[in-house]
């Protein structure tokens, strides 16, 4: 029980552990470096979204001699006000400017970085705006709502020559660094399957229904890029997570960060040759759309990139909930996303521990100040190449066809890796049960296998015509994310 409360703390409160662990030195780096003219003027931020995660961006900032947040960002006016404007003022006796239009904001050129918590649906065009702006920026997980945006902001990044770091934070952790260097020296073997873990209890968010918008919020700009469509979730703010027009599941939410792990781990830097998903939402009817038991598997010729998606109650998996499972051909690595990472052998003795934390903010401040995007340890592109995996998966999962749990199994035998395929499906049929799923009066949603081109990011093949407009949406007026290159 207590190794579940400490595990659950961490999680909810998102490396504010490591951040509080950090802070004495992080404040003496910039100290000296204040001292040695090295910081000779505080960078100015902003930062738009204030639930959730932006209020770690606030504190992230706000911490430090050499930042000062000059303005906040929210669409919804009691936010803006109590976790944006009160929040500040009350740490740094400071009061920022409050905004609920960033296109406004975008007009104070005096202004250095944006810093983005929005929900996913915003986080492109906010970013790409923000670059366009002057700005340098900082840009949660996942960096985009579909592929073709990840893309865009990528494209703008280097166009405009700023600094574009994802909120991977995993990638400062010094116990993650040590064990992507352990793994890619070679010390388990050849590694040919990374296994990405979220296994992370998700609840019904009510039922669906027709919802009246909080007066608070200016919905237009809410939507902005994504439909204005009527509200059918209870609770307006969060649980967009789980409805398509703004989330993407926990692959895009949780999941995101050990997706990006496993691709790490892999030493991979495209998006693969193929990828196919299955799942469902079971245990209860809610207004969500997402699957809350989900997996992904990404072909990469001689290595396979799977993810496993679980909202149920579930035990651990070789020790761990929401991280990644290396397996090498000499041995295996159980990397967790908040507590570190142990090594084995193939005989399961532990052969190296890996652990140690840093600050991501601290290496997205170095890095707008050196003005070198290879200072990130988080730069758009790893967030770019990351995040179209997770909407990738998610695209195989809605092409897909109820079937049932025989008509499921039947299909991966013939699968790649047959055996591993076989393996992973029957523990998804096992937590089914677990949770008392008949599966015998179920269908699982089974994606096909798409086929990819990495070079081009487009999906080939006989559904390529049904897979690529996935790839990007349409966009409202005055919403719209560049289409390409050439228009950023």
């Amino acid at each position: 029980m207590a190794g579940t409360t400490r595990r659950d703390f961490l999680e909810s409160s998102m490396w504010a552990a490591a951040t509080a662990a950090m802070a004495g030195p992080v404040l003496e780096t910039v100290a000296r470096s204040e001292e040695s003219g090295a910081a000779s003027e505080r960078l100015r931020i902003a930062v738009v979204g204030l639930n959730g995660r932006g209020q770690d961006h606030l504190n992230g900032y706000m911490r430090r001699k050499d930042c000062e947040v000059v303005a906040v960002c929210d669409v919804d006016s009691d936010v803006v006000g109590k976790k944006g404007v009160d929040v500040v003022e009350k740490a740094t006796g400071k009061k920022p400017v409050p905004y609920s239009d960033i296109r406004k904001l975008l007009e104070d050129k005096s202004i250095n970085a944006i810093s983005i918590a929005t929900p996913n649906h915003w986080h492109a065009l906010a970013a790409i705006w923000s670059i366009q702006a002057g700005k340098d920026v900082y840009v949660e997980k996942p960096v985009s709502h579909n592929v073709a945006e990840g893309r865009r902001i990528v494209d703008a990044a280097r166009k405009y020559d700023k600094i574009c770091q994802t909120g991977t934070q995993s990638r400062s952790q010094t116990g993650t660094k040590e064990a992507m260097a352990f793994l890619h020296a070679g010390k388990i073997g050849d590694i040919k399957v990374a296994r990405g873990l979220c296994y992370k209890r998700r609840p019904s968010i009510g039922a669906r229904g027709n919802y009246s918008v909080p007066t608070t919020v200016d919905y237009d700009l809410w939507a902005g890029p994504a439909p204005m469509s009527p509200l059918t979730r209870p609770k307006f703010h969060y649980d967009w997570h789980w409805q398509w027009d703004a989330g993407n599941g926990d692959l895009g939410n949780q999941g995101i960060h050990q997706m990006d792990l496993a691709r790490w781990g892999l030493g991979v830097s495209d998006i693969g040759n193929a990828v196919y998903s299955y799942g469902g939402r079971f245990g209860y009817e809610d207004a969500g759309d997402t699957a809350n038991t989900q997996v992904t598997v990404h072909d990469y010729g001689d290595k396979t990139l799977v993810f496993e998606v679980r909202g149920l109650p579930t035990p651990d998996f070789k020790g761990a909930t929401v991280g990644v499972i290396f397996e090498g051909t000499e041995g295996y690595l159980v990397l967790t996303s908040y507590e570190g990472g142990v090594a084995f052998d193939k005989d399961g003795k532990e052969i190296a521990k890996f652990k140690g934390a840093a600050d991501h903010y601290d290496n997205f401040v170095k890095a707008v100040r050196s003005r070198k995007s290879s200072d990130l340890n988080a730069d758009i592109l790893e967030g770019h190449l990351s995040s179209a995996l997770c909407h990738l998966g998610n695209i195989s999962y809605r092409l897909g066809e109820q079937v049932s749990v025989a008509d499921a199994k039947q299909r991966l035998a013939g699968a790649k890796l047959a055996s591993e395929a076989t393996a992973t499906f029957e523990r998804f049929t096992n937590h089914l049960v677990e949770n008392k799923v008949n599966l015998d009066k179920t269908q699982v949603g089974f994606g096909p296998v798409l086929a990819l081109d990495p070079k081009s990011e487009t999906f080939t093949g006989s559904l390529a015509d049904k897979a690529n407009p996935m790839l990007s949406r349409e966009y409202r007026k005055g919403f719209e994310v560049p289409a390409s290159a050439e228009k950023v």
